[in-house]
């Protein structure tokens, strides 16, 4: 359905007939009878009934009229909501596992204190996933790990965090001179952290016997503490986990140990609901 249409339906119901509805509008009065005899075909439905020069609404019309008028309100506050600049509506947000369980807890809280009218939406992936969910439109924006491509999406540097191999306290220290861990504990593919580990067993000219594929960082330690074998993690996750106090760190050197976290949005696109998260992260982080 038009919504001039609906908008003309309406202004009958309201000023009681085609004259009156017709000087509100400025239109010539063939203009509306026309206009609601084509919604009514199109309906294949009555919405009036003709009582000499009065409409009375049927019953098919008084439930058209209930809709209309939803859509109607809806419209406008779509077109107002398009030159607000207050942040309002759903918003969707992309996190990988670790940044959403660890990094995002205090400004989330913080954006939503101040930003009461926001509805939040989370959801997780690696950053291939979010950024391909990005492009579809089907979240507004999100946080991962770098490369991006920088040519689709404009970005801030949210968070820069030190990653650190991790082995049970039974396994030997890692040096240059002990062997790798066996087994690799990582994420799918198309997780930074799992191709920061793939790049540090390349280096020393060595490859893990097996590749464990887990879903969440708690997992994954859960492994390691049994001796499964040695996984690469965002320091900070390691503060989170119950029995940290039974993992061995082992540290990268300058230059392998840091990996920064972006917050990416389509290149291009304004929206008060990114700017705003955009302005919290910069506070807090």
């Amino acid at each position: 359905m038009d919504l001039s249409d609906l908008r003309i339906f309406t202004a009958v119901v309201h000023e009681g007939g085609v004259t009156r509805a017709a000087e509100r509008l400025n239109r010539v009065q063939s203009n509306v009878t026309t206009r609601v005899r084509q919604l009514e075909d199109r309906l294949q439905t009555k919405l009036f009934d003709r009582q000499g020069k009065r409409l009375i609404l049927t019953p098919s019309g008084r439930v058209l009229l209930d809709y209309a008028e939803r859509l109607l309100a809806l419209a406008s506050e779509a077109e107002a909501a398009l030159h607000d600049d207050n942040p309002r509506g759903l918003f969707r947000l992309g996190s990988m596992e670790s940044t959403a369980a660890v990094r995002l807890p205090e400004p989330l809280s913080v954006y939503t204190d101040r930003f009461p009218d926001v509805v939040l939406e989370m959801r997780t992936g690696n950053p291939t996933q979010l950024a391909t969910a990005l492009l579809a439109g089907h979240i507004d924006a999100a946080l991962v790990a770098e490369p991006i491509a920088e040519a689709k999406f404009d970005w801030i540097v949210a968070f820069e965090e030190e990653t650190v191999i991790v082995t049970s306290q039974d396994h030997p220290p890692i040096n240059e001179k002990t062997d790798a861990p066996r087994a690799m504990i990582v994420f799918e593919h198309g997780c930074p952290h799992r191709r920061r580990l793939e790049e540090w067993y390349a280096q020393r000219k060595d490859l893990p016997e097996r590749t464990i594929e887990l879903g969440s960082y708690h997992a994954m330690l859960g492994c390691v503490l049994t001796g499964m074998g040695a996984a690469l993690v965002p320091h900070s996750v390691i503060s989170t986990f119950p029995e940290s106090k039974r993992l061995r760190v082992t540290r990268l050197p300058e230059g392998q140990n840091k990996l920064r976290t972006l917050m990416i949005w389509p290149k291009g696109v304004k929206s008060p609901k990114v700017d705003a998260l955009r302005q919290v992260l910069q506070e807090t982080c």
